[in-house]
């Protein structure tokens, strides 16, 4: 049995990743603000730097190699945006990642004690009944284990399909941009 100065020390843990996560995520928030704000400022000074130009054009040649030039910083601000806003996200994403496995471990620590109290104090003859109970938490353990491992491998694969994405994207302008 949990004593009540155990389950205090639980809540109050509990209570401080709370606050932890809470804070993480303000954080986060903060971030993008920042960021937002920062692409705010840098769009509205090449909208205007860009209008100047354009109303300095004098023919249509002219404002076509214009808006050619245009093109690709555009395409790599974009760039630089989405991967920003992405590691915000898996920044963020991570901590709570690492918190929640942390709080698992815990748990399952916490459990496996309680397991070995009752399998200290069962009657005789419960021996069975013990070591299934035993082989269920082992094997639930290894079940956590294994889809944690493949929630890790897709975030992996989602984070270099994205950084191949944008790569590509990038790519992809330059060529469209010198062709004008």
């Amino acid at each position: 049995m949990l004593t009540a100065e155990q389950l205090l020390a639980a809540q109050k843990a509990n209570v401080e990743t709370l606050f932890g996560l809470t804070q993480k995520a303000f954080e986060g928030v903060e971030k993008l603000v920042e960021l937002n704000v920062q692409a705010t400022k840098a769009a509205l000074t090449d909208t205007a730097s860009n209008t100047q130009a354009i109303m300095s054009v004098k023919d249509a040649q002219e404002l076509l190699t214009l808006q050619a030039s245009l093109m690709q910083p555009l395409a790599e601000k974009a760039s630089a945006y989405s991967r920003q806003l992405y590691e915000i996200a898996s920044g963020t994403g991570a901590e709570f990642t690492k918190a929640a496995e942390s709080q698992a471990a815990e748990a399952q620590q916490k459990f496996m004690s309680v397991v070995d109290n009752v399998a200290k104090n069962a009657p005789a003859g419960s021996e069975t009944a013990v070591a299934v109970m035993k082989n269920a938490v082992a094997a639930a353990t290894n079940a956590m284990e294994s889809v944690q491992k493949a929630v890790k491998q897709a975030s992996d694969i989602a984070e270099s399909n994205f950084n191949t994405m944008a790569s590509n994207a990038l790519a992809a302008s330059k060529p469209v941009a010198k062709k004008r």
